[in-house]
C-alpha cells in the first residue's frame, strides 16, 4: 500500500536510511504516542545496541531525560555524547 512507502532523499546514503527505516520506527512509535510535546519526561532504556541507540536520540531531541540501564560501563563515553546518563549492573538478578 502506498501510506507505507517513502522516497529516501537523493542526498541520503543507504546505509543511513536503513537504521532509521527499521531502529528509528520501532523507537520513534511509542516515544512519538508518550513522550512527544509533553514536558518534564524521563526515559529509561534497557540496552544500549542499534534500538537503545536510537531511542536514546529520539527521546533527547524530543526534550527528554534519559537514563540507559546496561550490564557494563563499556558505552558509558557514548550514552553521555548523545546526551543520556548510563547506569550499569554487573548483579544479574538487578538486570
Amino acid at each position: 500500500h502506498q501510506r507505507f512507502v517513502f522516497k529516501v532523499p537523493d542526498g541520503m546514503p543507504l546505509e543511513v536510511a536503513g537504521p532509521l527505516c527499521c531502529a528509528g520506527i520501532t523507537t520513534y512509535a511509542p516515544l512519538a504516542r508518550h513522550v512527544m510535546g509533553k514536558k518534564d519526561q524521563h526515559v529509561g532504556v534497557v540496552g544500549f545496541g542499534g534500538l537503545g541507540m536510537m531511542a536514546v536520540k529520539i527521546a533527547t531531541a524530543m526534550g527528554a531525560k534519559v537514563t540507559v540501564f546496561s550490564r557494563s560501563t563499556a558505552k558509558k563515553a557514548e550514552a553521555k555524547a548523545l546526551g543520556a546518563d548510563l547506569v550499569a549492573t554487573s548483579d544479574p538478578a538487578a538486570v
